[in-house]
């Protein structure tokens, strides 16, 4: 195909009608760093970020730093680079709110209908936003989450204390983190 051929296909693309979720915008992206604290610093005092949570070593080799611009908990996440993951390598992932947890349940679904390997489904810990995690077909991670913890005007966080991770939705649906309200609109929508 020419470059005017293969610009104009490309233009064409567009949303396909019917899709059973809509993304509502970029929720976070998280970089890997060869130095967290360096990073932190330079996102905290030149960009003006505030620092949500810190992860120690024991959570994730390297350690991790999640950041925010306004109430989510994280906007920016820094993981320490690795042999595996260099700082060429640059993006850990990027992240897709969607409106409701019924989304999240939907693009789950939608994905495996068209064949895209999940990496994990459920909750994770800092944030506690339920997701569905895939990947594009180069191999960049990707999220579709839903309730994202909001940081209110005193600056705390959740405490460690109150996350809990699950390793599938139905999971985190059953047992939610204090505060979270994880009723399906359709609940028929995990049985299946």
């Amino acid at each position: 195909m020419d470059t005017h051929a293969a610009v104009q296909a490309i233009a064409g693309l567009h949303r396909p009608a019917g899709l059973p979720f809509r993304l509502g915008k970029i929720g976070h992206v998280a970089l890997y760093v060869s130095d967290i604290e360096r990073s932190a610093r330079f996102y905290t005092q030149v960009l003006g970020f505030s620092i949500s949570d810190v992860y120690e070593d024991d959570m994730m080799p390297g350690g991790a730093v999640f950041l925010r611009l306004n109430p989510d908990h994280h906007g920016i996440a820094l993981f320490k680079a690795s042999a595996e993951n260099p700082i060429g390598a640059g993006l850990h992932h990027t992240a897709f709110e969607v409106a409701t947890l019924d989304e999240v349940v939907r693009a789950r679904e939608h994905l495996r209908a068209h064949n895209v390997p999940i990496d994990f489904d459920g909750r994770r810990r800092a944030g506690v936003q339920i997701a569905v995690e895939f990947r594009d077909p180069d191999g960049h991670r990707l999220e579709i989450y839903w309730g994202i913890d909001q940081i209110g005007s005193d600056g705390r966080a959740r405490p460690a204390a109150e996350w809990k991770g699950a390793k599938s939705l139905e999971e985190a649906i059953a047992d939610p983190v204090i505060g979270q309200d994880t009723s399906l609109a359709d609940p028929s929508l995990l049985r299946g």
